[in-house]
Parts: structure tokens; C-alpha cells; sequence
């Protein structure tokens, strides 16, 4: 009789840990949520226009620069950490962001680091505004029809002091 109850016990152990493992699986792919825009407010930056610009007008000179990382932080937040990290540290599931530019910081020279930092703000910029498939499948969406630019550049303002050589 022992057996029987041993065997059994082990077998609804084993169910027991099967279906809390599924269940720890759909929270963690549930967690990432609807992958959907949110719009930022940026009216407390100056307005860029219609034309979007080449360069991240918040750079460190700028007079907006920390109100722009303000409303950075809290536009990754709210659109770009569920699949990216908070602070920017990815687990795996997409790119970390922290590191997107990292090869212009190691050159030396000053011509090759500018050209550098522009592709890499092209390269963010279109990747953002369009967003990314491939294969048909959405890797990322496009923020273009959510986000402003002003909103855009303040999330680029906010990744540009996490980055990481």
C-alpha cells in the first residue's frame, strides 16, 4: 500500500510542478504585455517642426537636455522597456539599447566617431519611427503614428547616459 501511495503522491507532485512551471511561463510571456504606443507629453520642450531632424537636438548642450531626459526615462518606460529592460538592460529579448552606439565610443579619431554617432541616430531613428519585421513577423512596431519627435529624441536623450562601452 505504501507504493501505491508513494507512486501516486509522486505523480501529483510531478503534475503539480508541471502545471505551475506552464503557468510561471504564460505570466512571463504575459508580463510583456500589449506592445502597444503610448503617446508622451512633451509640450514643456520646445516643438521641432514637421521636419524631422538628423541629430538629437537634446545633445548635451542644449538648453532642454534635462528636461528632455525627464521625459525620456519615462517614455522608455512606458514604451520601450517591456521588451527592452527597464533601465535599458535587456534580458535576451530584444536588443540592449545601452550598448547600440557602443563602437563610436571606442574610435579615436574625431571625424569617424561623428560619422559614427549620426548613422547610429539614423539607425534609431528609422528603426523607431518604422519599427522592424521580418519575415512578415513584427519584431518591433512603428511609433511613428504615436509618438512626436520631440518624444522620440527624448527617448534617444535617455539611452545616450545608459550607455554602456
Amino acid at each position: 500500500m505504501k507504493s501505491i501511495f508513494s507512486s501516486h503522491f509522486q505523480r501529483r507532485a510531478a503534475q503539480a510542478l508541471v502545471l505551475s512551471v506552464a503557468a510561471l511561463g504564460a505570466a512571463a510571456v504575459l508580463a510583456h504585455g500589449d506592445v502597444v504606443p503610448q503617446a508622451v507629453d512633451t509640450h514643456t520642450l520646445p516643438q521641432l517642426g514637421a521636419k524631422w531632424l538628423e541629430a538629437n537636438p537634446y545633445n548635451e548642450q542644449s538648453p532642454a537636455r534635462a528636461e528632455a531626459l525627464r521625459i525620456g526615462t519615462s517614455a522608455y518606460n512606458q514604451n520601450c522597456a517591456r521588451c527592452h529592460g527597464l533601465e535599458a538592460i535587456s534580458g535576451g529579448i530584444a536588443p540592449d539599447l545601452r550598448k547600440i552606439d557602443s563602437e563610436c565610443l571606442g574610435l579615436s579619431d574625431a571625424g569617424k566617431k561623428a560619422a559614427c554617432f549620426k548613422e547610429m541616430d539614423d539607425y534609431f531613428l528609422s528603426t523607431v519611427r518604422r519599427g522592424r519585421t521580418r519575415d512578415g513577423r513584427v519584431y518591433m512596431p512603428p511609433f511613428e503614428a504615436t509618438l512626436s519627435q520631440e518624444a522620440i529624441w527624448t527617448v534617444r536623450t535617455y539611452l545616450e547616459t545608459r550607455r554602456v562601452p
